[in-house]
């Protein structure tokens, strides 16, 4: 249910964006709800295996901070700039300082400086595992380290109910008397 609730906040907040603008045509084409779903596989199918391959040149060299404008790093990573734009929408919240995504053109300077913890997380958080999987973030983080990100992310999107107190039960503010006969009142 929780996954519902964010899917339907996020389209709502994909809405916001000028369906004109470079982001707001990437999204009416990846989120068509009337577009024939074996088209909209093979798009995603098609467009995940892009994007792993970006993300495969990206974390080889996660130091080196890549910057251009968004038809120069199409141009780079050999994609059509409406693949870019889908890119830069997927990444801008691991990056160090979020692109001006809603607003930007072809000639928008953009940077894809990460923050490695939080690309990971938000890998995870994704539940795409063709990204945190790939052997490249072998080479930046232990897989200590990479089973510590998995689970704090798992985690972090855990809801974890207090046990109920019986009427019985020995009151919790440490009174000694049964719950019942204190704060239960």
């Amino acid at each position: 249910m929780a996954d519902n609730s964010k899917q339907i906040e996020q389209m709502e907040e994909e809405l916001k964006v000028d369906k004109n603008s470079l982001l707001g045509k990437w999204r009416n084409k990846a989120y068509d709800q009337n577009a024939d779903k074996g088209w909209l596989k093979r798009f995603w199918d098609s467009y995940f295996q892009t994007e792993k391959g970006i993300y495969q040149q990206l974390l080889a060299d996660p130091d080196a901070e890549v910057r251009g404008t968004v038809k120069e790093l199409a141009e780079k990573y050999a994609v059509p700039v409406e693949t870019m734009v889908g890119f830069l929408d997927g990444i801008n919240d691991s990056l160090v300082e979020p692109n001006p995504i809603e607003t930007m053109d072809e000639d928008t300077e953009v940077s894809l400086a990460f923050d490695r913890e939080k690309l990971y997380k938000n890998m995870v958080d994704a539940k795409a595992d063709w990204l945190y999987e790939l052997p490249e973030w072998n080479e930046i983080f232990s897989a200590e380290r990479q089973k510590e990100l998995y689970l704090e992310q798992k985690k972090s999107g855990t809801i974890v109910k207090p046990k109920k107190i019986g009427r019985n039960d020995p009151c919790p503010c440490g009174s000694g008397k049964k719950y019942k006969h204190c704060c239960g009142r």
